[in-house]
């Protein structure tokens, strides 16, 4: 198609976002951590009030960053993911679930399985509030006429694509609540021959309605940057279901857990820094002479001094019960970063001097399975819709549901077994409820082996009389 130049300011932003740019920002740092957080740190270590510059720079080279919130972020994605969730295809099309079945192995055509990619759509919800997930369709330079047609020319080859929070910059929405169209921009360094001199820096704007789609570019290399272009257009995949091809993957605020600990992180980032700068300062003793005849000796490693009968010298030195104050607060801050984010379970105290009884354990850890259960009810959500949408977009008359991410431990199977008995025990006389149950068991038990292994079982467990 020709290029042509864009219609409209591509580069407006919604009002929320303009407001959230900054705060995604910090709470990608305080995820990472590590050397991220260290090249950003100016903007979270406070300087205080009228601070030297160079004494503030060497604050600024010594800081460190213990990270409690990105290892508890991690903590829920690696439990929660612990067991694959449950993907079932009912139908009678083998065609579509042969599909499916690849596509749940290889769902963005980078290699990536389906549960890995909501593993990390979960990671930046957790982080930003919510993230997003395009629905795309290769695109052909003629449309295919015929079904079959678009399965040799891989038209229906659907595909994922993940954006984060801060990369859907500007929407709208309908009066229903959904999606009237958004703005996605995305940059990029390319270099189109590795003998090329320079980077290029490309900028990606991707609009999309409830029919159609619109592709805008602009490079630029050094000073020189080139006019926004679109470099595409036409009807994205899902133009039939008259929605945005978008997903949104959201938790709420009170599971939103940067959001809640991100204040306390950014506290015990500076109470520990300040707690080390004074230790620090501390071995570095100021000597003091006490004299009342004026003082003009030099002092050094390399020279000595001398006192009258009634001279006395010594050194400061902190008495240390500020050190203790500020040690005990930087543990209450620990305690209380594992507490909002529901893992007491996890933390407990610095000095390990806080006695838990067993029974208060199994009551914080009830707690936090209840907020696990939360957030497996959110990505099986945002699966189901995903899942759905391509189906729907394919027309391949399979009726498909996403279950499981609802226990724990390792001993939940058994429970699951027991429980299981005792419902067939009950005499109940309907084969659909055995299938279902059976199903259900030998799905959970072999969450981590291929679709096309789960769809052959689930055929067999069907075919029983």
């Amino acid at each position: 198609m020709n290029k042509g130049s864009a219609s409209f300011d591509i580069n407006h932003e919604h009002p929320d976002y303009a407001s959230k740019r900054a705060m995604w920002r910090m709470y990608r740092d305080l995820y990472a951590g590590g050397e991220q957080f260290q090249i950003n740190a100016d903007r979270y270590l406070v300087r205080r009030q009228k601070e030297p510059g160079d004494v503030y720079a060497e604050r600024l080279s010594r800081c460190f960053y213990e990270n409690y919130i990105g290892s508890i972020v991690d903590w829920y994605t690696a439990t929660l993911f612990r067991r694959e969730p449950v993907l079932t295809f009912e139908g009678k099309s083998e065609r579509a679930k042969k599909f499916f079945s690849e596509f749940t192995e290889d769902c963005d055509l980078k290699g990536t399985t389906l549960t890995d990619f909501f593993r990390r759509q979960f990671i930046d919800a957790l982080i930003s509030g919510k993230s997003f997930v395009l629905i795309d369709f290769p695109r052909l330079g003629h449309p295919a006429w015929t079904r079959a047609e678009e399965d040799e020319r891989g038209a229906s080859r659907a595909y994922l694509v993940s954006y984060a929070a801060d990369e859907l910059i500007n929407w709208s929405y309908d009066d229903h609540g959904h999606y009237e169209w958004v703005v996605l921009r995305t940059q990029s360094l390319k270099k189109a021959k590795i003998e090329d001199p320079a980077w290029v820096k490309l900028t990606r704007w991707v609009y999309y309605d409830k029919e159609n789609y619109r592709i805008y570019e602009q490079s630029e290399q050094g000073t020189a940057r080139n006019p926004v272009e679109v470099v595409s257009e036409g009807r994205h995949g899902v133009a039939r279901q008259a929605r945005v091809p978008i997903v949104e993957l959201r938790v709420s605020e009170g599971l939103w857990l940067l959001n809640k600990a991100g204040s306390l992180q950014l506290e015990h980032f500076n109470k520990s820094n300040a707690l080390g700068w004074a230790l620090t300062m501390g071995l570095f003793a100021m000597p003091v002479v006490y004299s009342e005849r004026d003082w003009n000796q030099v002092m050094g490693e390399s020279y000595y001094i001398q006192l009258g009968p009634q001279d006395r010298f010594g050194w400061t030195e902190p008495e240390g019960h500020v050190y203790q104050i500020a040690a005990d607060n930087l543990a209450r801050l620990q305690e209380e970063i594992y507490r909002v984010c529901h893992v007491t379970h996890a933390g407990g105290a610095v000095s390990g001097s806080t006695a838990q009884s067993g029974l208060s354990k199994q009551r914080d850890f009830a707690i936090t399975q209840e907020v696990l259960r939360a957030y497996g009810d959110a990505v099986k959500e945002g699966m189901k819709r995903v899942l759905r949408a391509i189906e729907a977009a394919r027309e391949d008359g399979l009726s498909v549901d996403v279950s499981g991410m609802d226990e724990f431990d390792i001993g939940d199977f058994g429970t699951e077994l027991e429980d299981a008995e005792r419902l067939l025990n009950l005499g109940i006389k309907s084969p659909t409820l055995q299938k279902q149950v059976f199903k259900k068991l030998a799905f959970q038990f072999l969450s981590d082996v291929r679709q096309e292994v789960k769809d052959r079982i689930g055929r067999e467990i069907d075919q029983q009389t």
